[in-house]
C-alpha cells in the first residue's frame, strides 16, 4: 500500500472544500456518481469516500500498477461506495473513456494531474468533463497549485514550476486563464477559486 505524504496533508482541505462546494450547489445530500482522475495511491477518493457516503466513486488512473494500492485501501477503509479502479488515459479522446455516457456524471475530481502531464492531458481533461458531466449541475472539480494572468506566486511555487520543466519541458504549472478558456470553449463555466495550504488551489467548474 502505497503512502504519498502530500495527499496525508492535504486530503482533509480537499474534502472541506468539496464538501462545502456541494453544500453550496445544493448537491450535498444527493446521490451523486463521481470519477477520480490520476487516483495514485488511493488515498484520497478512500477520505473522500468515507466521509461523502452518498458518492459513488470511480477512481482511475493511467499507472495499472497503482491499481493495488487503490484497492488494498479500499479493502482496509471498510466502505462500500468505491468501485474497482479503472485504466484511464484522460488525453485519449472521451469515447475512449471506459466510463458509461449514461447516466451522466455529477461530479469529476483531479488532484495533483495537470501540472505534472502535458497539456494535451488539460484538453483531454476538459473535453471528457464536457461529455460525461451532466448539463447544468455536473461539477469538475481540480486541486494543484497554478499561475495567475501569466505571474507565478510565491517564489517557491516559482522554483517548483522551474524543477518540474526540468524533469519533462511539457510539465508545470498551468495559468488559470488559460483553463478558464479551455472550459469555456467546452461548455463548462469558472465557477470559483478556493485558496489550499502549501499555495495550491481548488478550481471549480460547471457543465452548462
Amino acid at each position: 500500500m502505497l503512502r504519498y505524504a502530500a495527499a496525508e496533508r492535504n486530503q482533509e482541505a480537499i474534502l472541506q472544500v468539496l464538501t462545502n462546494v456541494l453544500r453550496s450547489e445544493d448537491r450535498f445530500d444527493h446521490n451523486l456518481n463521481a470519477l477520480e482522475i490520476g487516483s495514485g495511491s488511493g488515498q484520497h477518493v478512500t477520505h473522500l469516500a468515507k466521509h461523502l457516503p452518498r458518492i459513488r466513486w470511480q477512481p482511475s488512473d493511467i499507472d495499472a500498477t497503482l491499481f493495488e494500492s487503490i484497492e488494498a485501501y479500499r479493502r482496509q477503509s471498510g466502505v462500500h461506495n468505491i468501485l474497482a479502479p479503472i485504466p484511464l488515459d484522460v488525453s485519449s479522446p472521451a469515447i475512449q473513456w471506459p466510463i458509461p455516457g449514461s447516466p451522466k456524471l455529477d461530479l469529476i475530481v483531479c488532484v495533483n494531474v495537470i501540472h505534472i502531464s502535458h497539456w494535451n492531458c488539460s484538453l483531454g481533461l476538459f473535453e471528457g468533463s464536457a461529455s460525461l458531466l451532466a448539463p447544468n449541475t455536473g461539477l469538475l472539480v481540480t486541486y494543484g497549485p497554478y499561475a495567475c494572468d501569466g505571474v507565478i506566486t510565491p517564489e517557491s511555487n516559482v522554483i517548483f514550476d522551474r524543477s518540474l520543466k526540468r524533469q519533462n519541458p511539457d510539465w508545470g504549472l498551468r495559468d488559470i486563464r488559460d483553463l478558464k478558456e479551455l472550459a469555456a470553449k467546452n461548455g463548462l463555466t469558472f465557477v470559483s477559486s478556493h485558496e489550499m495550504p502549501a499555495n495550491n488551489k481548488v478550481l471549480v467548474f460547471r457543465k452548462i
